[in-house]
């Protein structure tokens, strides 16, 4: 067989859950134990918090040079959230996924979707259960981050997501961070695993077949 017959295809590892989860946590723990796997940065046009760096944590740009990328099409999904846009740029994407990488997005529940719609073999959909919307809320008033008003409609939203926790792929439950990750990180084994991902697989059995025994 040539080197070409070892070859896998990566996967679209999208991360979902209200803010205050963990999600962001367990995506970056993710990310560093596996060198296969990139984060993609979104651009967005809200301005940076504490702490958050460009090319790091997000594109940060104007609402004129996000409006003109979304016009050239440069988005696999964009989205308007809490008044700020936010999109998930496409040609590092399905660049990654041609060299065999896989791509993990910490994103909200409708660009989830609309990746889904469009790279449905590639994508996975993993939702992470908060133990309860008590504890939820009490952590988005403690990193005060937020408004009174964004974070009323942060819970909002999570209850309208939880319950629909049967579109997705996989559900974890974050009431333990380790646990947690332990999970998440089996869930990327095994898709790595599929038969579908992997284009060594149907010349290995052709050779396999060919074989006199």
């Amino acid at each position: 067989m040539s080197s070409d017959a070892h070859r896998t295809r990566g996967l679209l590892l999208m991360i979902v859950a209200p803010s205050g989860v963990g999600k962001t946590s367990l995506t970056r723990r993710l990310i560093a134990d596996h060198s296969d796997l990139h984060l993609s940065i979104s651009a967005t046009t809200r301005p940076p918090r504490p702490g958050e760096h460009e090319g790091r944590d997000y594109h940060f740009v104007s609402r004129p040079t996000f409006d003109a990328m979304r016009e050239r099409d440069e988005f696999l999904e964009w989205a308007e959230v809490y008044g700020n846009c936010y999109g998930s740029p496409r040609a590092p994407i399905m660049d990654a996924l041609a060299r065999g990488d896989s791509v993990a997005f910490d994103i909200d529940y409708q660009g989830a979707v609309r990746i889904r719609e469009q790279a449905q073999r590639d994508s996975v959909m993993v939702y992470i259960l908060p133990p309860s919307l008590g504890e939820m809320k009490r952590r988005l008033y403690a990193r005060s981050q937020d408004s009174e008003e964004v974070i009323q409609e942060r819970l909002s939203r999570a209850k309208e997501e939880v319950a629909l926790w049967d579109t997705f792929d996989y559900v974890i439950l974050n009431d333990d961070f380790d646990r947690a990750y332990a999970e998440l990180a089996h869930i990327y084994h095994a898709e790595r695993l599929r038969s579908g991902r992997n284009c060594w697989i149907e010349p290995m059995v052709a050779d396999l077949l060919d074989e006199t025994i």
